[in-house]
Order: structure tokens, then C-alpha cells, then sequence
């Protein structure tokens, strides 16, 4: 049974990066099914697809890798707010991630979101993790 959802998400796909795989399987949520989409849109995964497995079903994330160098596309996932420890923040404490290069995902009351929409739209919430 795993306590953190989100941590064993980012650990997945962190250490199937590391072994130099092309695509990883992770047991699936609405909330990583929302992660999920937030990396594809951001330019951090190149494809993904949720498959239905009648139980909780599988999201297949194909990983991005920089054709010449080999290097993955995600620097570093850091996991911010924890089970034993929650991170809340409002619009105006939102930092800024490696200078404006990397993301903040911050699951407010209207959804998961970036921390540049949550900032446009003015709601603030937990800082789920850092990525860049």
C-alpha cells in the first residue's frame, strides 16, 4: 500500500529516467491522471495514454529524452508538501522554480494547476511538487 500517492508518482517516473527507459507504468488516479496532463502540456513527456484495466486502470507515460545528449527532459522532480507535513501557499508566495524555467503544481480549489495559472486565476493552495 502506498502511503503517498504523489511521491511514488514522481519516484516511478524519476527512477524509469535514470534506468533509461522509454515508458513507465503507473497505477492510476484522477490526481495523476491531472499530473499527467500537466507535464504533457508543459513539454516534459512526449505522449501518454490511461488504459482501463477494470480495476484502477494504468497511465503509460512515453519519457522525453534529448536526442543527442541522452539527458531526460525532467531535471528534477521535488516532492513540496508531504502527508506529514502540508504546504499551503496564496498567489503571492508562490516561488518562482529554477528562475522561471521549471513548474510549481499547486492543487487549488478549482483543480490541479501550474503555479502560473493558479497565480492569473488568484487562488492559492497546496504546492503539491517542483519540477524542472
Amino acid at each position: 500500500m502506498v502511503t503517498d500517492p504523489i511521491a511514488d508518482f514522481l519516484t516511478r517516473i524519476r527512477n524509469a529516467q535514470m534506468a533509461g527507459h522509454r515508458v513507465v507504468d503507473i497505477p492510476a488516479s484522477n490526481l495523476k491522471k491531472r499530473l499527467t496532463e500537466i507535464l504533457y502540456a508543459q513539454g516534459y513527456i512526449l505522449k501518454y495514454k490511461f488504459e482501463d484495466d477494470n480495476k484502477q486502470g494504468v497511465i503509460k507515460i512515453a519519457l522525453k529524452y534529448d536526442p543527442s545528449t541522452k539527458q531526460p527532459a525532467i531535471q528534477s522532480m521535488e516532492r513540496v508538501s508531504r502527508p506529514g507535513l502540508r504546504q499551503y501557499a496564496s498567489p503571492a508566495q508562490f516561488r518562482r522554480v529554477k528562475n522561471g524555467l521549471g513548474v510549481a503544481i499547486i492543487s487549488t480549489s478549482k483543480g490541479v494547476m501550474t503555479d502560473k495559472d493558479a497565480k492569473s486565476q488568484n487562488v492559492g493552495g497546496e504546492v503539491l511538487c517542483y519540477i524542472y
